[in-house]
C-alpha cells in the first residue's frame, strides 16, 4: 500500500467503503452533483435491528490499497457505484460493458454494485433491474437517496453473512491464513500442521472477525474478538497483525468513549456509545436500548465496559501498535495513518505534548517517492493537525513548507497564487499582522528574523503571480515595521535582492588627451561594460526542499524532520535546458541603457552651446557559473571554517574557477562540482553602522575594506579557449544559515600550553616528568557580562580507530585540581585561569575541556563554548652526561 489517507480517524474502522466513479465521459460538475447527494447517505438504521451501518464514500481509491482489505476490512472496497451518460439505445451495450470492466478492478472484494444511467429513456430504461437505475437527466432523479439506502442494505446482508460464517466455530476445519500482499511469498513451504502456524491462523481470523463485527454495528462483540486476537497473536510474536489487533481494540474503544467522532466534523455522527459507565443514563446507545428507550440489559453495558480500554490505555495501545508497524518498511502507510488517528484522539483528550510526539513520528516515516501534489497534501494536513493541538507556530511552519512546495521546480506550472494564499495563512502562527497599527514602538511579538523571511517570501510570491503593486506594498511594510531589526545580516539579506547591476567604464585621461579634436581627425575611446549579477540561482522562491532544508531563496527552512543529508553526485552533467521554465539554469537577462554625450567646441563652446547625442545600448547578460548550493563545515581552527560551494558551469566552454589560497577547479561545459574555500570567521558586531561609529575610521577606504569582509572572497573565472577572465562574487549566496556559521562566537577562547597557543592542529611539545603549564583565556565580546564558569580538563589518548582511552591515571597527574575556574567577565574584558599537569610516560595526548552544567551556562548557546582541541606530545628527557 503506497497512498496514505491523511483524513483517517479511528471511527473509520466501523465504516463500509464504497467507491463512486464515472464511466465514460461524464461532465465533472454533473458527477459531483450526484456524488454529493450519494454521500449524504452516510449512515442508516438496519431494518429489524438496532444496529447502525456507517458508509465511507470515495470517488478515487487506488486498487493496490484494496489488497490490504483482509488486514483491515475498512480498507476493502465492498460497494461500487458508477455514474454514466447514455442518451442512445445503441450505446447501451457498450456502456454496460464498461460497467462490468469497472467492477473487475475491485471484483475480488465487492459485495454489490450499482450503475446510475442518466439520459437514456425508452424500452431499456423501463425494464425493472436491481443493479441499474435509469434517470432522464441529472436534475430529474428524485429517488437517488432511496436507491442508495436499498444498496446499503444489500451490503449489510452480505456483511452479516460473512460475519456469521467466519465467527462460527471451525475447530475441526483448517482456518485459512490471512495475509497482506508482501507476506505471501514468506509463507510458501511452511508446516501448516504446526501448533505455531495454527495459532497464527486463529489469531488473524479472530482479528478479522472483530473487524466484521465492528462494521456490522456489534461493538461489544468486536471488543471481545480483538482481545482474544491480541492474546493469540502475542503468543506467536505475529507483530504486524498484533499491531492491527491492538489498533482495532483502540478504534472500538474510541467509538465507545467518543460517540461524536474524532474527525473534527461536529454533528457528523450519531451518538452510539457512552464515554463512561457513570454517564450511561445520559447517552443513547443503539443496541443497548429497547424501542421505548429503556435500557433492557445492563449486562451489555457491564460487558462492554469490561472489555473497553480506558482513554489512557487507548494511547498506550496505539503506541504499542505503532511500534510493531515500524518493524515493517512495507507498513509505512499503516503506521502513518495510525499516528494520525492517535493524534485526533489526543486532541480531544487535550494532551497536546503527547500528540506532538505522534506527529513527529509521522513526519519521520519514509514512504515512496511522493509527487509534488502529495507533498503539498501531506504538509497541509500536518499543519492542520498541529493547529488542532494548539501548536500554532509549528502549524505555520508546515503550511509554509506546503506553500513552497506549490512552486517546486518539478511542477510544470508553479502555483504562485496558491503559494501566496498559503503564506498569508501562516501569518497568525508567526504572530505577524499586516496592519501597521499592531506594531507599537518598544514591543514586538514573535521572531523578527522569521517574520522578515516570511514578508520577503510574500514580496516575491506576489511579484511572481503578476501583482507588482501588492509586492511593493509588502516590501514597504517590511521596511516600515522591521527596520529596527535590520542588523548587518538583515541589510545583507535585502541587498541580495539587487539581482543585476551594469557599469560603463572608460579611461578619462586617455580620452581627454585626444582633445581638442583637430579638423579631419577621429577621437576614439573604449567603453568597458562590467556587469554585476546574482550567481546564486535564486530566481525561484524555492529550488527544492532538500534533506538539509535549505531553500534557494537563501534562508534555511530549519526543517526539524530532516537531519540526514542525501548523498550527492558531485560530477553530474546537466543537459542544456530547452525551455526557460522555473528551475532552469538558463538565466539570460536583457538590459537596455542610454549613453548621453555632450560635445562642444570653437565659438559655440565659448558662448555655452553644445550638442547632445544619445546612444542606445542593448546588453544580454548570462552568468557563466551558478552557485546551486552553499553550506559550511568547521575547520581545524575555531576561528576559521570551510565554505562549500556547488559550482555549475552554464556555458558551452571549459572554464577554471580559482580562489585565493585554493586549488583551481576545472569545470567542463554543463558540469557541477563542489569547491571548498577556507575562510576566516568574523564578528558582525565589530563593524560600524551608525555615523558616530564610522567617524572612528580614518577614511572611507578603510571603512569599505572592513565592510568587504562580509563578502569574504570572490572567485576568478578563466576561459582558456577564449583567453578571457572574469569575476564571480559569492555575496548573493551568503544566506542566513551560512552567515551564522561564519560569525565568530562572542566568547573567544585561547588555550596555551607552556605559552604556545593550541589552535589549527598545533602540537605542543613537553618533557616527561616536567610540569606543564596550561592556560585558558576567555575574551568576552558580547554585550553582557558572563560567568562565573568552571571547566574540567579531561585527558585522553586517541588510538586513531574510533577508540579513545580515558583511563590515564597512571600516565597523567594534575598539579592541583583538574577543574579550572573563571570569574565573571565583563564586556570587552578577558579573564585567565591557570592549571598544571605532569606526564609520566611518552606519547600523544589530547585534552578535552568541558563545562559544568550550571544555571549561568544554560542560558547561553552551546556554540559560544567552542574551545580548540589541545594536542600535547610528551617526549623522554634528554640525558646529559658529564665527562
Amino acid at each position: 500500500m503506497s497512498v496514505p489517507d491523511y483524513m483517517q480517524c479511528a471511527e473509520d474502522h466501523q465504516t463500509l467503503l464504497v467507491v463512486v466513479q464515472p464511466v465514460g465521459i461524464v461532465p465533472e460538475e454533473s458527477f459531483f452533483k450526484i456524488y454529493k447527494r450519494i454521500s449524504t447517505v452516510s449512515q442508516i438504521n438496519v431494518r429489524d435491528s438496532q444496529r447502525i451501518l456507517y458508509i465511507r464514500y470515495r470517488h478515487h481509491y487506488p486498487p493496490e490499497n484494496n489488497e490490504w482489505g483482509d488486514f483491515q476490512t475498512h480498507r476493502k472496497v465492498v460497494g461500487l457505484i458508477t455514474i454514466t451518460d447514455c442518451s442512445s439505445a445503441k450505446d447501451w451495450p457498450q456502456t454496460f460493458e464498461k460497467f462490468h470492466l469497472q467492477k473487475e478492478i475491485y471484483g475480488s472484494t465487492l459485495y454489490d454494485s450499482r450503475l446510475f444511467v442518466f439520459g437514456l429513456q425508452g424500452e431499456i430504461a423501463e425494464q425493472p433491474r436491481t443493479d441499474v437505475a435509469f434517470y432522464p437527466s441529472y436534475d430529474e432523479c428524485e429517488n437517488v437517496e432511496k436507491r442508495i439506502e436499498d444498496f446499503i442494505e444489500s451490503l449489510f446482508i452480505v456483511l452479516e453473512s460473512k460475519r456469521l460464517d467466519r465467527a462460527t466455530d471451525k475447530s475441526g476445519d483448517k482456518i485459512p491464513l490471512l495475509c497482506v500482499p508482501f507476506e505471501k511469498k514468506d509463507f510458501v513451504g511452511l508446516d501448516t500442521d504446526s501448533r505455531h502456524y495454527k495459532k497464527r491462523c486463529q489469531g488473524r481470523m479472530r482479528k478479522h472477525v472483530g473487524d466484521l463485527c465492528l462494521q456490522a454495528g456489534m461493538l461489544q462483540d468486536s471488543l471481545v474478538h480483538y482481545h482474544m486476537a491480541v492474546e493469540l497473536l502475542r503468543s506467536v510474536n505475529d507483530f504486524l497483525w498484533l499491531g492491527a489487533a491492538l489498533e482495532g481494540l483502540c478504534s472500538a474503544s474510541v467509538i465507545y468513549h467518543y460517540p461524536g467522532g474524532t474527525g473534527g466534523k461536529v454533528g457528523a455522527r450519531r451518538a452510539q456509545g457512552s464515554s463512561l459507565p457513570a454517564e450511561a443514563g445520559n447517552r443513547h446507545r443503539p443496541g443497548a436500548l429497547t424501542s421505548n428507550g429503556i435500557n433492557a440489559d445492563t449486562s451489555t453495558e457491564i460487558g462492554r465496559a469490561k472489555n473497553c480500554l480506558s482513554p489512557e490505555d487507548i494511547i498506550d495501545k496505539y503506541k504499542e501498535a505503532i511500534s510493531y508497524y515500524s518493524k515493517y518498511k512495507n507498513a509505512g502507510v499503516i503506521e502513518l495513518e495510525a499516528c494520525v488517528k492517535a493524534v485526533r484522539v489526543l486532541a480531544i483528550q487535550k494532551r497536546s505534548m503527547e500528540a506532538s510526539e505522534f506527529l513527529q513520528n509521522a513526519v519521520y516515516i519514509n514512504l515512496r517517492q511522493l509527487s509534488e501534489e502529495e507533498k503539498i497534501q501531506r504538509y497541509s494536513i500536518l499543519s492542520e493537525l498541529y493547529e488542532r493541538i494548539g501548536f500554532h507556530r509549528k502549524s505555520a511552519f508546515f503550511k509554509r513548507v506546503a506553500a513552497m512546495q506549490c512552486v517546486a521546480p518539478s511542477i510544470t506550472e508553479p502555483g504562485w497564487r496558491a503559494c501566496y494564499k498559503l503564506l498569508l495563512e501562516t501569518l497568525p502562527g508567526y504572530s505577524l499582522s499586516l496592519d501597521p497599527k499592531d506594531f507599537s514602538k518598544g514591543t514586538h511579538r514573535g521572531w523578527a528574523a522569521v517574520q522578515m523571511r516570511l514578508l520577503h517570501e510574500l514580496v516575491y510570491a506576489s511579484r511572481r503571480m503578476g501583482n507588482p503593486a501588492l509586492s511593493v506594498r509588502h516590501l514597504s511594510f517590511l521596511l516600515q515595521t522591521m527596520l529596527d531589526f535590520l542588523s548587518d545580516q538583515g541589510m545583507i539579506f535585502l541587498k541580495n535582492k539587487i539581482k543585476l547591476q551594469i557599469y560603463f567604464l572608460w579611461n578619462l585621461e586617455d580620452t581627454l588627451s585626444q582633445f581638442p579634436l583637430k579638423p579631419g581627425y577621429i577621437a576614439t575611446f573604449i567603453v568597458y561594460i562590467k556587469v554585476k549579477l546574482d550567481f546564486s540561482c535564486q530566481e525561484n522562491l524555492l529550488q527544492d526542499l532538500n534533506d538539509d532544508g535549505i531553500s534557494v531563496s537563501g534562508l534555511p527552512l530549519s526543517s526539524p524532520f530532516r537531519q540526514v543529508i542525501k548523498p550527492r553526485v558531485e560530477n553530474k552533467p546537466i543537459n542544456p535546458p530547452e525551455t526557460t521554465k522555473v528551475g532552469d539554469f538558463s538565466h539570460v537577462k536583457t538590459l537596455e541603457a542610454i549613453l548621453n554625450f555632450k560635445y562642444s567646441g570653437g565659438p559655440g563652446h565659448v558662448d555655452g552651446y553644445y550638442r547632445n547625442l544619445s546612444l542606445g545600448l542593448h546588453v544580454d547578460v548570462e552568468p557563466s557559473v551558478f552557485f546551486t548550493r552553499v553550506s559550511t563545515l568547521p575547520a581545524t581552527s575555531t576561528r576559521q571554517c570551510h565554505l562549500l560551494l556547488d559550482v555549475f558551469n552554464s556555458t558551452e566552454h571549459e572554464l577554471t574557477v580559482s580562489a585565493k589560497n585554493n586549488e583551481d577547479l576545472v569545470l567542463h561545459a554543463g558540469e557541477c562540482q563542489r569547491m571548498a574555500i577556507q575562510v576566516d570567521k568574523f564578528n558582525f558586531e565589530s563593524y560600524p553602522d551608525s555615523p558616530g561609529e564610522r567617524a572612528q575610521f580614518t577614511n572611507p577606504k578603510q571603512l569599505e575594506e572592513e565592510r568587504q569582509q562580509l563578502h569574504l572572497c570572490s572567485l576568478t573565472i578563466i576561459y582558456p579557449s577564449l583567453k578571457r577572465e572574469g569575476e564571480a562574487s559569492i555575496e548573493g549566496v551568503l544566506n542566513q544559515l551560512v552567515l551564522e556559521h561564519l560569525q565568530l562566537a562572542p566568547l573567544q577562547w585561547d588555550v596555551s600550553v607552556e605559552g604556545k597557543l593550541c589552535d589549527c592542529d598545533v602540537v605542543a611539545d613537553c618533557t616527561v616528568g616536567d610540569t606543564v603549564k596550561l592556560e585558558v583565556k576567555l575574551t568576552n565580546w558580547s554585550k553582557r557580562s558572563v560567568g562565573p564558569f568552571s571547566l574540567t580538563v579531561i585527558p585522553y589518548q586517541d588510538y586513531q580507530n574510533g577508540v579513545h582511552n580515558y583511563d590515564l591515571e597512571d600516565g597523567i597527574t594534575f598539579v592541583g585540581s583538574n577543574t579550572l575556574y573563571i570569574d565573571t567577565v565583563k564586556p570587552t574584558e578577558n579573564s585567565v585561569c591557570i592549571g598544571a599537569l605532569l606526564f609520566l610516560y611518552t606519547g600523544d595526548f589530547y585534552l578535552n575541556i568541558q563545562f559544568h552544567e550550571d544555571n549561568s551556562s544554560r542560558e547561553l548557546p552551546l556554540s559560544w563554548f567552542c574551545l580548540p582541541s589541545v594536542h600535547i606530545r610528551a617526549a623522554q628527557p634528554v640525558i646529559q652526561t658529564k665527562m
